[in-house]
């Protein structure tokens, strides 16, 4: 137990972000949340980007009194719909001098079927397509912004995923977990093509595994899966043990030179040979772009 507490004790850095603008998609909640409120101690204008402005405010409040920190915004974004993620865009184009940081971490978890605005089903549509989508947005202003970083959260269920080009939106046959496993190893592909296409731009870009986290994303969970994830809860993580590795990605010195990697527990760690599978991240890459009706060579 004490080998445990030692493992998911919080990573802890001087880093300061002053002067820096960081964009956390899903902040009003969990490690999002928690993420903000370390980014915000640290100096930085934190942008707090989420789908329930009601939510949104009541974590903002909470943010700025546990930071100290009154640079924190909150401006709507909602990943199932790519109206809404193009209006978020371009607000922060036209309103912000900079990005520094983008940390992609919304997500939705073994949920029911159902599609996104624009008919991708829900977890590939938010986990991969939404944060791809916005990505692409903004990724001139980071460009500019550099030295900058992209972050993606992805999970060690990337392990258990494979990539269905032929029905990537699940139509022919719908199995939450695999579904959901797609979309976080969609993440994990997603990163190592866009670390090739950064290269020599000062845009470094991470995928990670934050733990197994006490958060809002169990919601889905059936009642028999809850009982077992509440028997499990001394070994997983809160939601501030949790946000740790997003916090090293976002501003560990050390990862300045690094690119494209997956990391759990603020290191280095292994992902599956599917998520090392170059050809298959050219594909998706490829389809991502045509489902979206964008241009990103």
């Amino acid at each position: 137990m004490q080998a445990l507490r030692n493992r998911f004790r919080s990573w802890s850095s001087d880093v300061t972000l002053d002067n820096k603008t960081v964009i956390i998609t899903g902040a009003n909640t969990g490690i999002g949340k928690h993420a903000a409120t370390d980014l915000a101690k640290r100096g930085a204008r934190i942008i707090m980007a989420c789908r329930d402005m009601e939510k949104a405010n009541e974590a903002l409040k909470e943010v700025i009194e546990a930071s100290g920190n009154q640079n924190v915004v909150t401006c709507r974004l909602d990943l199932a719909d790519t109206k809404s993620i193009r209006e978020f865009a371009e607000k922060i184009n036209n309103e912000e001098k900079q990005v520094n940081i983008l940390i992609n971490n919304a997500g939705v978890m073994v949920c029911p079927y159902g599609k996104t605005a624009d008919g991708f089903e829900m977890q590939i549509g938010v986990n991969h397509m939404g944060h791809f989508l916005l990505t692409y947005l903004l990724l001139d202003l980071i460009k500019s912004s550099a030295p900058a970083r992209i972050i993606t959260v992805s999970s060690m269920a990337h392990k258990w995923g494979t990539i269905n080009l032929e029905d990537i939106n699940s139509e022919k046959s719908y199995d939450k977990r695999k579904a959901y496993s797609q979309s976080k190893l969609a993440n994990i592909l997603f990163t190592r093509s866009l670390a090739k296409r950064l290269e020599g731009t000062g845009v470094t870009t991470y995928a990670l595994h934050p733990g197994v986290v006490q958060t809002d994303l169990w919601r889905h969970l059936s009642k028999p899966e809850q009982a077992v994830m509440w028997m499990a809860r001394p070994f997983t993580k809160t939601s501030v043990q949790g946000a740790q590795t997003t916090i090293y990605c976002a501003v560990a010195p050390e990862l300045d030179t690094e690119s494209g990697r997956y990391y759990s527990d603020c290191a280095p760690a292994n992902c599956s040979q599917a998520a090392l599978d170059d050809d298959m991240a050219q594909r998706l890459w490829e389809l991502s772009c045509k489902m979206l009706s964008i241009e990103w060579e």
